[in-house]
């Protein structure tokens, strides 16, 4: 079938996008998602959860772009001054954008359509804004084959999207909240309102949905790792969508997609709320004279500290912070790293847990 298809405004036909298959699956997925909302309730400080699972998405999300790196260069970035290369800086831009994405949310309770330009601005660094000229085809990278022609004239890619945040800041409604995440996210991606940065505003806009939608509190489910994993699948899905109107298969894969992820961020969390307790023991009972609380926090809020964390958190001299950290070498708890000038303190226990997928 030819690619040029007019794209037509939400919502799709009910009874194409809420199969008995369909509805199945949004009950293992929303049961996922509510463990995954009460158990993150539970951890003390919420920064931890937030710091490790948003730089983790960061990571991910860029590589669907073929934007690659580790985590430890992006914990090396994020806690010294050296120079960045594009790739970190670019990764580094995306967790902004979903901290700034958070607070939008936090402060209004709704999207704008300049929310979410200023989205894409934070992510791609520049203010080219909305497509305003013709001509932005996706094609296959490896034949160079066009496989979808999205809206050309601003006027209708201005429409669209305003139908789009109809249906993204709706209130209630009785078709599931995740049957439509799955469908927002397959127009938000055929809109492709920008020339660059769509799939990354993209993933973004579905945690904030969670959000208005109270199926989470915080920003702490991405959906990835699930589509690095499963790529050739997702783009085949949306291509279908796009060109034969298949809704039952991707919204599955979406909805697959929020169970497998909500599950494995739940083991991660307990993963890390049981070294979180270790920690505390073997600080309580090995350098109790430096044992604080917050102390313990702020390594798993910064998996690499250094003085001046600890300055800024606990309000102390750099002499004081300096040896708080080295006791936390000496007992075993961190490990020191030496970065330019700068010398790192290292929660591997912590870092193991979060490169975990």
């Amino acid at each position: 079938m030819h690619p040029i298809k007019k794209l037509e405004k939400l919502p799709p036909k009910r009874e194409t996008i809420e199969t008995l298959e369909i509805l199945r699956q949004v009950s293992k997925s929303s049961s996922a998602l509510g463990e995954l909302k009460g158990i993150a309730k539970t951890i003390p400080n919420q920064a931890m959860l937030i710091n490790a699972v948003v730089l983790q998405e960061a990571k991910d999300s860029s590589e669907i772009e073929n934007i690659i790196t580790t985590q430890d260069e992006l914990y090396k970035a994020l806690s010294t001054k050296g120079k960045q290369s594009s790739q970190i800086k670019e990764v580094i831009n995306y967790r902004k954008a979903i901290f700034l994405g958070a607070d939008i949310i936090s402060n209004q309770g709704f999207l704008r359509q300049k929310d979410i330009v200023a989205l894409q601005k934070t992510i791609i660094e520049n203010n080219a804004g909305i497509r305003s000229m013709g001509g932005t085809v996706l094609k296959n990278d490896k034949t160079g084959e066009v496989v979808y022609v999205p809206p050309q004239e601003k006027d209708e890619i201005l429409d669209l999207l305003s139908n789009f945040l109809d249906h993204f800041n709706i209130g209630k409604s009785d078709l599931s909240p995740l049957i439509n995440l799955a469908v927002l996210h397959y127009q938000f991606e055929s809109i492709h309102p920008f020339y660059d940065g769509n799939g990354r505003t993209g993933r973004i806009l579905n945690i904030l949905y969670l959000i208005i939608n109270n199926l989470l509190d915080i920003p702490i489910l991405y959906l990835s790792s699930y589509i690095n994993e499963n790529k050739s699948k997702y783009y085949k899905l949306l291509n279908r969508v796009n060109k034969e109107d298949e809704w039952e298969n991707w919204i599955l894969y979406i909805l697959k997609a929020i169970e497998v992820t909500s599950n494995r961020t739940v083991e991660k969390i307990n993963s890390i709320k049981t070294l979180l307790e270790k920690t505390i023991l073997i600080v309580q009972e090995k350098a109790n004279k430096v044992y604080r609380k917050e102390l313990v926090e702020l390594l798993f809020e910064h998996p690499y500290s250094k003085i001046e964390f600890v300055v800024n958190k606990l309000g102390v001299e750099r002499k004081a912070a300096s040896r708080y950290l080295k006791k936390m070498e000496d007992i075993g708890v961190l490990k020191s790293q030496k970065i330019g000038r700068e010398t790192v303190y290292i929660n591997t226990e912590l870092i193991e847990i979060l490169k975990g997928q």
